[in-house]
């Protein structure tokens, strides 16, 4: 079952929660966007750009469709008002995964677990606007498919550890 699957938590309040959380670890800007498939939070703390993306669901996702189903009254048909609920709680239950990784991924850092860099590096915004998730995934995809491997070790005057 996906983390907070149930929330009667508004998507609304869950933005909320992610503002006051990034103004409490030090955030200095913070800017929301929505589409019709995705909301983008992006904001700058500890002098990086950092941009998450949320993925939404499609009213026409068959993962909806199914859940939709459960609330119909009969299975070859889904009312209007039950997938438009299996909609919401989607929606609701990705603000809420967000809310908690961001959350969670500020604390890791605030208590000495990881570095600022290590938990957001792939959400850091370079110059040319993409993430460095975005910018490595196809380096990283070549690198496995060339077999071709970045070394694990590097060591003061010493070959690196293939």
């Amino acid at each position: 079952m996906k983390y907070a699957a149930n929330t009667s938590v508004s998507s609304d309040k869950s933005q909320g929660e992610v503002r006051k959380i990034l103004a409490r670890y030090g955030a200095t800007k913070f800017g929301y966007l929505e589409e019709d498939q995705r909301a983008v939070i992006a904001f700058e703390i500890h002098g990086r750009r950092i941009r998450f993306v949320l993925p939404l669901p499609s009213r026409t996702d068959e993962s909806i469709v199914k859940t939709a189903h459960k609330y119909a009254y009969h299975r070859r048909t889904r009312s209007i008002t039950a997938q438009h609920e299996a909609y919401e709680q989607a929606i609701r239950q990705r603000w809420r995964a967000l809310t908690l990784a961001i959350k969670a991924k500020l604390e890791t850092v605030e208590s000495g677990i990881a570095t600022f860099e290590e938990e957001f590096m792939a959400y850091v915004v370079l110059p040319s606007g993409q993430t460095v998730g975005e910018w490595m995934h196809p380096q990283i995809e070549m690198s496995y498919a060339s077999g071709k491997m970045p070394p694990l070790l590097l060591t003061a005057g010493e070959e690196a550890i293939q």
